[in-house]
Formats: C-alpha cells, structure tokens, sequence
C-alpha cells in the first residue's frame, strides 16, 4: 500500500491563496456582517482551511458610517473600557462612538469574532474598514462581495 498517497495536504503561507474582497456596508447588519467578515478573513469557506494558518482574505468594508443595528441597540448597547484608575469605568453607546470613531464599531465587532491569541492578531491586520466610498485599495482589484 502506498503510504504517501493519502496524506492530507495543509496550507501554509506560500501555498495560501489570498485574493482582495470589498464589502460595502451600507443598510447591514452589524452583527451579520462581522460574522461574514471573520469567516472571510479565517477563510473557513476555502477547501485548504487550515486552523493554524493565515489562509483567508484580504477585506475591504467601505460606507462603515452605514452600518445598523437592530432594536434599540444603537442606544441601549454600551460598549464598557476602564481607564486604569479607581472609578474609571467608562460606558459608551454605539452612537456616540459611530460620531467620533465610525470604524471602530466594525473593527470591534469582527476582532470579538477572531481567535484570541497571535493568529488572531495578524489575521485582524487583514481588515481596512473605511467610512466613506473611497478607499486606497485599488490597485489590488478587489473583487465586490455580495451578502
């Protein structure tokens, strides 16, 4: 029997095919499209998955500011950080940080969707999200990427 003919073949960083996807954001889900971004850039949709490898796509969200969120979240929801000193807790609803920072809603919803650990870390460096139409990725001809 030939021992070498059933061997499973695993990805890794020079045998990965990246490509380029733009997702535009405008009118989804917050939660839906961060769950379709992270599979994305995990690429777990690929037939070379692999679970310890960077195998998954480049992705480009554009409209960021665009984004909703069901219910009363865009209000009731509050994101909590603390500052490092005593009473320093700080709450934040998704409104007020869409006002200052509209990315960051995006970028936080996907990185709570990623591995914890380095993995996670370099596949995070993978997503651009931008707020308006314009972004600085065209010369690697994304491809649109419909939900």
């Amino acid at each position: 029997m030939d021992t070498l003919s059933y061997k499973t073949i695993s990805a890794n960083s020079k045998t990965a095919t990246k490509e380029w996807v733009i997702i535009d954001a405008e009118n989804m889900v917050l939660g839906r499209l961060a769950s379709e971004v992270a599979m994305l850039l995990r690429g777990k949709r690929k037939a070379n998955y692999t679970p310890h490898m960077d195998c998954g796509d480049n992705v480009v969200i554009i409209n960021s500011e665009k984004v909703k969120l069901t219910g009363n979240k865009m209000d009731d929801k509050q994101y909590v950080s603390h500052t490092g000193y005593p009473g320093g807790q700080r709450h934040v609803s998704p409104r007020e940080k869409m006002a200052k920072k509209p990315t960051w809603v995006i970028e936080k919803a996907v990185k709570g969707m990623l591995p914890k650990n380095k993995l996670g870390a370099a596949l995070f460096r993978n997503l651009h999200v931008y707020a308006g139409n314009e972004h600085p990725h065209e010369a690697q001809k994304p491809k649109a990427m419909k939900f």
